[in-house]
């Protein structure tokens, strides 16, 4: 389904963006793995890949600089020629009562999780409006589309991504690039595993579906919109979510 293409996912050492690697790597694309700092996950994560038969690269990146995504995006055009999609995923949190909320709390948050799809965005769009099948695909989150006590910085950051998905999908589509977002609810992570058990038990209360989603059942989503298959949707926000959003 997605042979021959090259692509970029960002915080793509572990959860979602692992997955999403993983199953574009399983349909037969090529992956620029890009990496925060846990250099041992990469490290695995790309073992993996490789067992595809796929090229596979990781690249230690810090997406908020604004010279490091530079650097990295040359660097991966260099090696592998050309993109033809990118998933911009890497993201962080740091939750806190707004009354409680510092301005590092708040700006680092933002500087990863919004302007750095922005980073990314840019510095690959040129590559990936040359593609016949471009594609931009923005991991946002339910909290972007509601908010979330707590995550006053993260929900803002969310919902930015999703104005930033609206405006590239409008700017590149006469070149037939299309960009989308994923708005996932709970999904099982390294990040839920450590949840408290009653806010687990919430889950129940609170998902129509009665269970956290799974990695996977995002990066079905995203191998769909990643490919010819979806080449007449963009500006989308896909929520997948259990219908906790209904």
């Amino acid at each position: 389904m997605l042979k021959n293409k090259t692509a970029v996912v960002t915080g793509a050492s572990r959860g979602i963006g692992r997955q999403i690697a993983l199953q574009f790597a399983e349909n037969g694309a090529n992956i620029a793995l890009i990496y925060a700092g846990n250099t041992a996950a990469a490290e695995e994560t790309l073992s993996r890949l490789r067992e595809y038969g796929v090229k596979a690269e990781a690249y230690r990146c810090d997406v908020s600089d604004w010279n490091e995504t530079k650097t990295a995006c040359e660097t991966i055009i260099k090696e592998f020629g050309a993109v033809d999609i990118l998933v911009n995923n890497a993201g962080i949190i740091k939750d806190q009562l707004l009354l409680r909320m510092n301005e590092d709390e708040f700006d680092s948050v933002i500087e990863t999780n919004l302007k750095g799809a922005f980073n990314m965005t840019k510095h690959l769009s040129r590559s990936i409006m040359k593609s016949s099948s471009g594609r931009f695909i923005n991991i946002s989150s339910v909290s972007g589309i509601t908010g979330n006590p707590g995550q006053a910085n993260y929900s803002a950051a969310k919902a930015g991504m999703l104005g930033l998905t609206k405006t590239v999908a409008k700017e590149f589509a006469a070149k037939g690039v299309t960009c989308n977002a994923i708005a996932p609810g709970f999904i099982e992570t390294d990040m839920t595993e450590n949840l408290p058990k009653s806010v687990k038990e919430q889950v129940d209360a609170v998902v129509p579906l009665k269970r956290m989603g799974k990695t996977a059942e995002v990066a079905n989503l995203a191998v769909f919109l990643a490919s010819d298959l979806s080449s007449y949707i963009t500006g989308e926000i896909i929520k997948i979510d259990g219908g906790m959003c209904i």
